[in-house]
């Protein structure tokens, strides 16, 4: 570990001033000392300085020790670093839940161009505002319904903007109160101890008010965004009938300081957003929450704890100077040895880790690795694996020799059985020509010695490779060994089954050439004579497809028109529930 010692400095440098205070220590211990001698009382001061001996090395190392343990651990106190870490930034982001009128009286055109235009285009500058943290979106009318739950993904809500009208509405009606207690029970459902609500409208009734209170005893702001001017202007209601819409701004104020927010009046720019704090996700403490990730200076203080508990250990113990350097060494040394063997780990846990190198180099077809791993685990498994990597490489008597030290551990182990049985016809097998080459005879699989054919698929009635147990070894103290991965049973078979089996897998290589050189010869025919390879659409599969098309198209693309048939449901479900 190298120090950039142009970097070093103190994350808490304050710490530095105990340092003064150790001559002070020095002093009054060497004034204690002192005091404590028992000649002093009896042997004349000016005697003294030829009697005693004065600061023998035990007490001058005794005071080395301790001063330099105190510096240590000021130093540690006061936060070294020279370093700098990756380090993500926590982020605790407050949900926010949009509530939007979607009354007729949003149609109202003293915000030009309308008042709805005016809520759309700011709902679009809020959710780019809250970029990655939750947004949900409410509308409401005679009852509120949720256009989009809690998301952090703000695109989702932004494909409803445009279709975010009237129409949608099963019925006309400004209940804010609803729209208000709809969004609580969102943020209630998602388990937010605290969160935020806009409402989007242009005036409030005591009921909202009293909603908006409840909010609050929840943990729950809620704060207002006026639509309109107050001057206002006409609209035309649902029923057809002329009416006249006002910003109250008084009663929008009044719901606010009920629900612990704000009110601010919409603007065109982003203004409105700011007084209404929304601009920046803030956490529940109110304060801005950040976002990414940075670089953070470590602590490396820790590392003076070593040679502090080791000065410790000088203090009351015999024999610490060993400990002392032990101590000091552990920090430089490897985790583990060159031998292989990890201090760090229990005896089970480094057999599991051997397992797993074994199965690994298994797999990858490094046997003589496979071999070196699984050597010395003295369990059926560990005995059965090792049986398999020396079979596979033509080593059966010493297999054979594994699978019944395998079976000696755990008698009756059916792949212990059904293996040994297979390379013992291997073994027993007068070589052929075939066989010349020494390829492998089986251990886990079914083949009787692949020959030159080593790497042949597996034909009907023969069983494919069986690879070592996968399974964790022993654990020392649990008294449980977990059974090998169970590979299939070879069948034993003689010389002529393997002279039969080659002939077999001869004559159905052959076949596939010739079909594969038949299909060849039809495609070239085809091609030669002009006609297409692929079947030409019958004149019923084109009307069946035209009609399919036919239907597709008259499916509206339009997320107004699903959100309205989504409303209309669900109140329709709420009037059966009496709700």
């Amino acid at each position: 570990m190298s120090v950039d010692w142009a970097a070093l400095h103190f994350l808490r440098p304050h710490w530095l001033w105990a340092l003064l205070a150790l001559p002070v220590l020095a002093w009054a211990w060497r004034a204690q000392r002192q005091r404590r001698s028992a000649w002093r009382g009896h042997v004349d001061a000016h005697l003294l300085p030829h009697v005693l001996v004065q600061g023998g090395a035990g007490a001058r190392t005794g005071l080395i020790a301790a001063l330099a343990a105190c510096t240590l651990a000021v130093l540690a106190l006061a936060g070294p670093s020279w370093r700098q870490a990756e380090q993500p930034l926590w982020q605790v982001k407050r949900p926010l839940v949009i509530v939007l009128d979607l009354s007729s009286r949003t149609t109202t055109s003293d915000l030009p161009p309308s008042r709805l235009l005016q809520a759309r285009a700011k709902l679009a500058q809020v959710l780019e505002a809250r970029a990655g943290s939750p947004v949900a979106l409410v509308a409401y009318a005679e009852d509120a319904f949720t256009v989009t739950p809690l998301t952090d993904d703000t695109a989702n809500i932004r494909l409803f903007l445009d279709d975010l009208a009237p129409e949608i509405m099963p019925a006309d009606g400004q209940r804010t109160d609803r729209g208000i207690a709809w969004a609580a029970r969102l943020l209630s459902q998602a388990e937010a101890r605290s969160g935020d609500i806009l409402v989007l409208t242009d005036r409030a009734d005591p009921a909202a008010m009293t909603e908006a209170a409840s909010a609050r005893t929840g943990g729950y702001a809620v704060s207002a965004l006026g639509l309109g001017t107050a001057a206002g202007a006409a609209y035309r209601g649902s029923d057809g009938a002329i009416g006249h819409a006002a910003l109250d701004a008084s009663s929008l104020g009044g719901l606010a300081s009920a629900g612990g927010g704000r009110y601010h009046a919409l603007t065109a720019d982003d203004g409105d957003l700011a007084a209404l704090g929304l601009r920046t996700p803030v956490d529940s403490a109110g304060e801005a929450a950040t976002a990414g990730g940075g670089k953070a200076w470590r602590d490396e203080g820790y590392w003076l704890l070593i040679p502090l508990m080791a000065l410790a250990l000088l203090g009351f113990r015999r024999g610490a100077a060993l400990v002392l350097v032990g101590a000091l060494w552990l920090p430089m040394a490897s985790p583990a040895s060159a031998a292989g063997v990890d201090w760090w780990q229990r005896a089970d846990q480094v057999e599991h880790a051997r397992v797993v190198r074994g199965a690994d180099a298994y797999r990858q077809g490094d046997f003589a690795a496979a071999e070196k791993a699984f050597t010395g685990i003295d369990t059926a498994e560990g005995w059965y694996n090792l049986g398999n990597a020396l079979a596979k490489q033509q080593r059966y008597d010493d297999a054979i020799a594994a699978y019944d030290r395998a079976l000696r551990a755990q008698p009756g182990m059916p792949d212990a059985v059904a293996n040994r049985a297979a390379v013992d016809a291997a073994r027993k097998r007068p070589p052929s020509s075939d066989e010349s080459q020494g390829k492998s005879g089986q251990q886990g699989d079914g083949k009787q010695g692949a020959g030159s054919q080593g790497d042949a698929k597996p034909q009907p009635g023969e069983q494919k490779n069986a690879s070592p147990s996968q399974a964790k070894p022993s654990s020392q103290g649990q008294g449980k060994t977990p059974p090998a991965t169970a590979p299939s049973r070879p069948p034993s078979s003689s010389p002529a089954d393997a002279s039969a089996q080659s002939a077999a897998d001869a004559a159905q290589r052959e076949r596939m050439r010739e079909a594969m050189a038949k299909a060849a010869a039809q495609r070239a025919e085809q091609e030669k004579q002009g006609q297409p390879a692929v079947q030409a659409e019958t004149a019923e599969q084109r009307e069946r497809r035209q009609a399919v098309d036919a239907w597709l198209k008259r499916v509206p693309d339009e997320p107004g028109s699903l959100l309205k048939a989504k409303f209309r449901l669900e109140q329709e479900r709420r009037q059966r529930e009496g709700r």
